[in-house]
């Protein structure tokens, strides 16, 4: 018998589902209030660190001198790369992006837990770093990341800017519910994009619009100061558990709406 999480799905696939973009908004602008300060400081402090590792194996492996160069704007320009360099770049930033990933969903679950008034910690953005999720979460987003990460060597070399444009943001929306339904719907990873690509095909201007307006309300931190995004940038998060939890829902919420 299938839990009540695929139930639901379920009926999302044969009936569809109403999304209302106001309640959508305000109450992810509502869940990030909660998490603003701590959510960005994590951030900030996680990717500064990683930055400093990042960069230090890069120069102990090609040497500074060699590093500096390579990191020129000039030397940068995808018409200025090799193939290999850019494929090379491209598998790198697959492999880092994936396995980050449980950090997104530490991201997200902080979100969940803050609606709950429940506390979290800094151990709450690295529950997802262990199994089950972990090998979930990874293998999802590699698969995601290496069809967009083709594409966008295609899009570089036809240099058309506004197809990597639209590349970023059609990936973006389609699997926008993938890392949900991994952490809290228990899905497995091709599930879970199968799953996300088809509840975004059932009301993807809606979500589209939800992306663009997040994506904007991000960019404010980088408007009044270049370190404020780092606590503008976790909107998107409580907006990737606010959508969730308006469509799918959780056990508890949906074991009450059947009883009634």
């Amino acid at each position: 018998m299938m839990n009540t999480t695929q139930n639901r799905i379920e009926r999302i696939k044969n009936n569809g589902y109403e999304l209302d973009f106001g309640i959508v908004f305000n109450h992810a602008f509502e869940n990030y209030k909660k998490i603003a300060l701590y959510g960005g400081l994590v951030i900030f402090v996680f990717f500064f660190l990683l930055s400093i590792v990042a960069f230090g194996v890069i120069i102990a492996i090609f040497g500074s001198a060699a590093t500096l160069e390579f990191l020129k704007p000039e030397n940068l320009r995808p018409e200025v790369l090799s193939l290999s360099t850019l494929i090379i770049i491209s598998a790198v930033s697959v492999l880092i992006g994936s396995s980050l990933s449980p950090f997104t969903a530490g991201l997200i679950k902080m979100a969940y837990c803050a609606e709950r008034d429940e506390e979290f910690h800094v151990s709450t953005m690295f529950e997802f770093f262990k199994a089950p999720y972990f090998k979930e979460l990874f293998i999802a987003t590699l698969l995601v990341s290496i069809v967009s990460s083709i594409l966008s060597v295609i899009i570089d070399f036809a240099q058309i800017p506004i197809l990597g444009f639209v590349n970023t943001l059609t990936v973006s929306l389609f699997t926008i519910l993938m890392i949900p339904l991994i952490i809290f719907g228990k899905l497995k990873d091709v599930e879970a994009i199968q799953t996300s690509l088809m509840i975004v095909s059932k009301q993807p201007l809606i979500l589209l619009g939800l992306i663009v307006v997040g994506t904007f309300a991000i960019m404010v931190g980088l408007i009044g100061c270049c370190i404020g995004i780092f606590f503008t940038f976790p909107f998107i998060y409580s907006l990737y558990y606010v959508i969730y939890s308006e469509i799918i829902g959780f056990e508890t919420e949906i074991d009450q709406e059947a009883t009634l």
